[in-house]
């Protein structure tokens, strides 16, 4: 039953889509499939070509829920603590202070993150899995909530660096987003500069709120034929006919969490197993590879097992 509380926070959420909407035009299933990867606690890979609105999306979605927001550019030569913090001897003082980098934000932008090197990549692993970093043996929580947008160049242009797979395997969803319809990009060119417009931008949802979303999120009911049908797709990618390795338990879990929260953006206590189908290829594609001979790519070989797979 979805009560008062869950009917207030769908609206809220419907507010806050429709505001980055105004921001990044044209794309609100991205929109989407962002907002319900925070709301379902994990972080987003965004993979593109520079230019089409990736840190734009970040920083709108941050100023919208008012959250602390901090940038990171990745290059070749950005190291572990230039992401972390560093401690630093103030001669005052008569101590080592340490000194907070911007992994301490509540939205995290790594951007270009595969122009960095694999010692740097790894550095945000304990951040992402723990909501907390190891700093001169001692361990400093993250604030929450603690959501990392990364956006990444395709792999084929000159100075990038492939996500190891634990890397790729921290990110709930990867997405994509494209080039503006013709419709979208006209009112872009003829429209207001996009700085200027998200420097207007006033949060719609509190902080507070959006941790009591998160927590409905955990409410939202999966039933048992569903969980059938999830363990379905799971096997099915374990079976060697569609990829070469098949779904950890860990994937299968961020499956369900995601599906969970797409559903009550929907307005559903309930999964069904269209929430499931809409978010796999986003869920499942960065973390497998194709058998040989597929003749598609990850996303179309995912979307190729989900058809092959019947509902119970």
């Amino acid at each position: 039953m979805v009560t008062r509380m869950h009917q207030e926070t769908v609206r809220q959420l419907s507010r806050l889509v429709d505001q980055i909407s105004t921001i990044i035009v044209g794309k609100r299933p991205q929109i989407e499939d962002c907002v319900a990867c925070l709301l379902a606690g994990g972080h987003l890979l965004i993979e593109d070509v520079p230019g089409v609105g990736k840190t734009t999306l970040a920083h709108a979605l941050a100023v919208s829920l008012g959250l602390k927001f901090s940038r990171v550019q990745f290059t070749a030569d950005l190291m572990p603590s230039d992401l972390v913090g560093v401690s630093v001897f103030e001669r005052a003082k008569d101590s080592f202070v340490f000194h907070q980098g911007p992994v301490f934000s509540q939205v995290l932008l790594a951007d270009e993150i595969n122009r960095a090197g694999p010692k740097t990549q790894s550095a945000l692993l304990e951040a992402m899995e723990e909501q907390q970093v190891s700093v001169d043996n001692e361990t400093r929580a993250l604030p929450h909530p603690f959501f990392v947008i990364a956006t990444q160049n395709p792999s084929d242009q000159l100075g990038t660096y492939p996500l190891p797979e634990s890397q790729l395997d921290r990110f709930l969803l990867r997405i994509t987003l494209g080039y503006p319809d013709r419709a979208s990009e006209r009112a872009l060119l003829a429209g207001e500069d996009r700085r200027r417009a998200s420097a207007r931008l006033q949060p719609v949802m509190p902080p507070a709120e959006l941790e009591a979303a998160q927590q409905l999120v955990l409410e939202v009911h999966a039933s048992e034929s569903l969980l059938d049908y999830l363990q379905a797709l799971i096997a099915a990618s374990r079976s060697g006919q569609w990829f070469v390795d098949g779904l950890s338990p860990r994937a299968g879990i961020s499956v369900l969490r995601v599906a969970k929260a797409r559903a009550m953006m929907a307005g559903r206590d309930y999964v069904a197993p269209d929430d499931v189908q809409a978010m796999l290829p986003q869920a499942i594609a960065h973390r497998l590879l194709p058998v040989a001979g597929a003749g598609r790519g990850p996303i179309e070989q995912v979307r190729a097992m989900v058809e092959a797979v019947p509902i119970p």
